[in-house]
C-alpha cells in the first residue's frame, strides 16, 4: 500500500491524492491551482503519474481546487471511473464547463493580444483544456455515493463517503484497505466545515483510523463567531448605502453565495438591514448553484428545511436580480449607488468581479466585502493586504473604497474545529497534513498529539 501526493502540499490549492492498494490505482481529488500567474505553468505540468493507470477518482467535492483537472486527466488518458456524491456530479458539471469557457476565452484574449504584437501561430495560446475536453470527461462520472453507505468499489478496497459539511454534496473520505493480509484504514478529510453554520448540517464525526490526510486552511487561526459576523455584514451594507456607495462581495459561487443570500433574506425579513434598493447575483455559474441546491435538501440542516417545507425559499428576497447575460451584467456598472453586487470569482482571479471592482474600488463611498479565503498571489489578497494600487485589465485603479474581511463565513474549519475532528479519529499512526500554507501547517502541528505528522512535498509517495 502506497500514498503519493501530486497537489496541494504545502500549498492550498490543486488538490491531487493517490492510492495504490490491491492492484488497483486510485486518486482521492484532481484539483486545480489557483493563484498568480505562474499556476499556469503548475496546472499544464505532468501530473506525476500516468493518468491511463489510474482506476478510479474519488472527488470529495466540487469546488475547483479539487475537481478543476479532471478533463485535463481524461484527456491525458484516464479512463477509469469518477465516483462522487449525487450533488457533487451536479455541481462538478456546472464547474468544469464554466472553467473551460473562462480558459477558452482567456486562450482567445490572450492570442488576440500576440497577434497584434506580430506572433506566428506558434505563440498563440491554448486553454488547459476546452468545453468538449470537459463534456468528455462528464462521461466518466459513475456511481454515486451516498453518505455513510460503505461502497466495495474492487476487492480488497472499502470506500465510505462521510458528510463534510464544507458545500453542498461535500465528503470525507474513508478507505477500508486490505492487501496480502494486511488491514488499513485511511481517512481523507476533504475540506471540512464546521458546527453550526447556516443551510448545511454539521460535519459527521470521523471514526477512528490508521492513517488520516487532513487539510489545514485555517489550522492556525480561529473565526470569527457566525452571529458577530452576520451582523458586521448588515452593518457595512447599511453604512454603505446611508453614504451613497454600493456594496461589492466577491462571492464564491457555491455555498457562500447561497449563505449570503440566505442571510440577506433573513436581514430585511427582520428588518436588520435599513434602506434597500437592489441586490444582484451577477454570476452564472451561482445562478445555476442556487437552483441545484434547492434540488439537494437532503443535504439541508434541520432549520433550512424547515423554512423549505414551508413552502418558502430559503435564497430568495425582496429586489433579488439573477443576471445571467452579459449586458445584464455590464448594465449593472451604471448603478454608482444603493446596489449590492455579489459576483464571481471570490479570489478576484477571473469572472465579473474583476469589472465591478473596476468601476467601485476607486469611489470612496463604496465597500469591498470579503467573506472567504484568498490565497496568495491573488487579486482578492492584494487588496485584502493593503493595496493603494492594484491593475485590473491593464488599468492601475486606486483603491480608496472601505474594503471589509469578514472571516465568520468561511466555509473552512478553523483550529479548533479542525482538532477536534482530528481527536475523533482516535490516535491515528501517522497524519498527513495538506491543503494549507506553510505557517497554517506548521501551527497546526505543534497542536496535534499522539500521531506522527507528514507536511508531504510534492510527488513525495510514502508506504502505508
Amino acid at each position: 500500500m502506497q500514498i503519493s501526493f501530486h497537489g496541494a502540499d504545502q500549498g492550498v490549492t490543486g488538490s491531487c491524492h493517490l492510492v495504490d492498494c490491491a492492484g488497483k490505482k486510485f486518486l482521492i481529488d484532481c484539483g486545480m491551482y489557483q493563484g498568480g500567474h505562474e499556476i499556469a505553468e503548475e496546472n499544464s505540468a505532468p501530473f506525476g503519474f500516468d493518468p491511463a493507470e489510474v482506476d478510479y477518482l474519488l472527488l470529495t467535492h466540487a469546488h475547483l481546487d479539487h475537481c478543476g483537472r479532471i478533463p485535463l486527466l481524461v484527456k491525458r488518458g484516464f479512463r477509469g471511473e469518477v465516483i462522487t456524491t449525487a450533488a457533487s456530479v451536479e455541481l462538478a458539471r456546472l464547474i468544469l464547463l464554466d472553467s473551460a469557457g473562462l480558459q477558452e476565452e482567456e486562450a482567445r484574449y490572450q492570442s488576440r493580444r500576440a497577434r497584434r504584437r506580430g506572433g506566428n501561430r506558434d505563440s498563440m495560446t491554448q486553454p488547459l483544456y476546452t468545453t468538449l475536453d470537459a463534456l468528455n470527461s462528464l462521461e466518466y462520472f459513475g456511481r454515486q455515493a451516498s453518505y455513510d453507505q460503505p461502497l466495495l468499489i474492487a476487492p480488497g478496497i472499502r470506500v465510505t463517503f462521510l458528510d463534510a459539511g464544507h458545500i453542498l454534496g461535500s465528503a470525507s473520505i474513508l478507505l477500508e484497505l486490505e492487501e496480502n493480509g494486511w488491514h488499513h484504514r485511511l481517512l481523507f478529510s476533504g475540506d471540512l466545515g464546521y458546527t453550526g453554520r447556516a443551510i448545511l448540517r454539521d460535519p459527521t464525526p470521523p471514526p477512528h483510523v490508521d492513517t488520516v490526510v487532513m487539510e489545514t486552511t485555517y489550522g492556525d487561526r480561529l473565526h470569527k463567531q457566525l452571529q458577530p459576523s452576520i451582523d458586521e455584514l448588515y452593518m457595512v451594507i447599511n453604512n454603505t448605502l446611508e453614504r451613497g456607495g454600493n456594496v461589492i462581495i466577491p462571492t464564491f459561487a457555491l455555498e457562500r453565495a447561497q449563505e449570503i443570500l440566505y442571510f440577506l433574506r433573513e436581514g430585511i425579513e427582520h428588518k436588520h438591514i435599513g434602506r434597500f434598493t437592489n441586490v444582484f447575483l451577477d454570476s452564472p455559474m451561482a445562478i445555476s448553484a442556487t437552483r441545484i441546491f434547492e434540488r439537494h435538501p437532503e443535504c439541508f440542516d434541520a432549520e433550512t428545511l424547515k423554512i423549505s417545507h414551508a413552502g418558502n425559499d430559503p435564497f430568495d428576497l425582496p429586489a433579488l436580480h439573477f443576471t445571467r447575460e452579459t449586458a445584464e451584467s455590464m448594465a449593472i456598472n451604471q448603478i454608482t449607488a444603493g446596489a449590492v453586487i455579489m459576483a464571481g470569482s471570490g479570489m478576484c482571479t477571473g469572472g465579473r468581479v474583476r469589472h465591478h471592482l473596476k468601476h467601485n474600488l476607486w469611489r470612496e463611498n463604496s465597500s469591498i466585502v470579503f467573506v472567504g479565503y484568498a490565497s496568495q498571489g491573488t487579486l482578492a489578497r492584494r487588496i485584502i493586504d493593503g493595496a493603494k494600487l492594484v491593475r485590473i485589465y491593464g488599468e492601475e485603479i486606486p483603491v480608496k473604497a472601505s474594503v471589509h474581511t469578514i472571516g465568520g463565513f468561511s466555509a473552512h474549519a478553523d483550529q479548533a474545529e479542525l482538532l477536534a475532528w482530528h481527536q475523533h479519529t482516535g490516535n491515528p499512526k501517522k497524519t498527513f497534513l495538506v491543503h494549507g500554507e506553510k505557517e497554517a501547517m506548521q501551527a497546526f502541528t505543534r497542536q496535534l498529539q499522539n500521531t506522527k505528522i507528514e507536511i508531504p512535498a510534492l510527488h513525495q509517495s510514502f508506504t502505508l
